[in-house]
């Protein structure tokens, strides 16, 4: 008799688990730019009382219905016009912090030409983009933001330069010394 073969489960990576039945919001926008927000059918406020979900805080209700990027998220948005968009937020892999790092920031040598800016607030392991101000924008009425570059304007900075959180939003601003 001939023994069945066995097939071994393989893995795809070492990626998020990502369970079964995915837990749904769905996000009612209003005329006036509130939002209307349910996970799993019950009402998911704002952490601080009195205050409304708004379009410009879409990224915060993001990050708090997906428990900072940690858990995925289905989000069903439902627009004023009728149109509806859904996507899956999927967790961000987290470099978790080996036990062995020293947690003090490492001292950069002055030099010519080298600049150092520090900022707080930040997830331990997250990535941070960094940014140099070319200038500043002004905002219409509606919000929106616009602004003209030429390659010019990326060569010749401001002084100031951006760290800009990609998991926590943390925002710092300043000029390096």
């Amino acid at each position: 008799m001939i023994a069945p073969r066995r097939r071994k489960h393989r893995t795809r990576g070492s990626g998020p688990v990502v369970p079964v039945v995915l837990p749904q919001a769905v996000i009612t926008a209003a005329e006036d730019g509130t939002l209307a927000v349910t996970l799993d059918g019950e009402p998911f406020d704002p952490p601080e009382e009195g205050r409304s979900w708004r379009r410009s805080n879409f990224a915060e209700l993001v990050d708090a219905l997906s428990d900072g990027r940690r858990v995925p998220v289905r989000i069903e948005v439902r627009e004023v016009d009728g149109a509806r968009f859904t996507d899956i937020i999927a967790p961000i892999p987290r470099r978790e912090p080996d036990p062995d790092d020293e947690q003090v920031p490492v001292p950069v040598e002055d030099g010519p030409g080298r600049v150092v800016l520090e900022g707080e607030g930040f997830l331990p392991g997250e990535e941070v983009a960094v940014a140099i101000v070319t200038g500043t924008a002004d905002v219409t009425p509606a919000g929106l933001a616009h602004a003209e570059l030429t390659t010019a304007d990326l060569e010749v900075g401001s002084g100031e330069v951006v760290l800009f959180g990609r998991i926590s939003g943390t925002t710092v601003i300043g000029r390096p010394e």
